[in-house]
């Protein structure tokens, strides 16, 4: 029943991404000013908000992990499981982040990288949870999973700067075109149903990464606990 579940949902999300990806090339107008590379925005934004989101799931885990590692070790383990993926698909996202971005970048702006306060944000962010990672990766011994849950708690205090960065400083960036009271800001009608139909794909792929993921690294933590019963039950 789980896996026809998983793949009927696995099946939406496909026909979302064909839906987003048609509404984003042939349906949104082009930007008056910006032209075709606008078109960007459906999949820079939406992976974006994908890493974000994931990132916070990552520090639920981690703080999961750490109130719970003692008097309830099994649901501990559930919590590092939903860390170690929302760390790993967050840097997924945010690696599409940062592809994007400089392609857009290099059209609207004439440059590729410019030291902002949200590209560099951005940047440390990544960085952080790919050390995040790489600890969980190389590193051994019974204090990994509580010293990987330190440093994904401190990466996320990065999240609300990035998303704050071109509200606090003067950046590169144009100012927020949401949940901004600035004049001009939003987008027009016609530009914002198919970015909404993107971001709907977008979730629904990185959910579906997750979850599958989450069950990977769940089989993964009771084949070395049933490993570890079996050496200690040996003479």
């Amino acid at each position: 029943m789980k896996k026809v579940s998983i793949s009927l949902y696995a099946a939406v999300t496909v026909a979302l991404l064909i839906w987003g990806y048609y509404q984003a090339i042939f349906v949104a107008p082009n930007d008056a000013q910006q032209g075709e590379i606008f078109r960007i925005i459906y999949c820079h934004v939406p992976s974006a908000s994908v890493a974000f989101t994931f990132f916070f799931i990552n520090l639920v885990g981690c703080i999961g992990f750490l109130a719970s590692r003692h008097d309830y070790p099994d649901r501990a383990q559930k919590f590092d499981a939903w860390a170690l993926a929302g760390a790993e698909v967050g840097v997924v996202f945010c690696s599409v982040v940062l592809t994007t971005g400089p392609l857009w970048g290099r059209r609207a702006w004439g440059i590729w990288w410019t030291w902002d306060a949200r590209l560099t944000t951005t940047l440390v962010l990544w960085l952080i949870y790919v050390s995040y990672l790489l600890l969980r990766r190389f590193a051994a011994g019974p204090q990994m999973q509580t010293l990987a849950a330190v440093l994904g708690i401190f990466g996320a205090l990065d999240v609300p700067i990035v998303y704050m960065s071109n509200r606090w400083w003067r950046t590169q960036h144009p100012a927020p075109v949401f949940f901004s009271s600035a004049p001009g800001a939003g987008m027009a009608a016609s530009m914002l149903r198919p970015f909404l139909w993107n971001m709907l794909a977008w979730f629904a792929w990185g959910v579906l990464i997750l979850i599958l993921r989450f069950h990977v690294e769940r089989h993964r933590q009771q084949i070395a606990a049933r490993e570890a019963e079996a050496a200690l039950a040996e003479p």
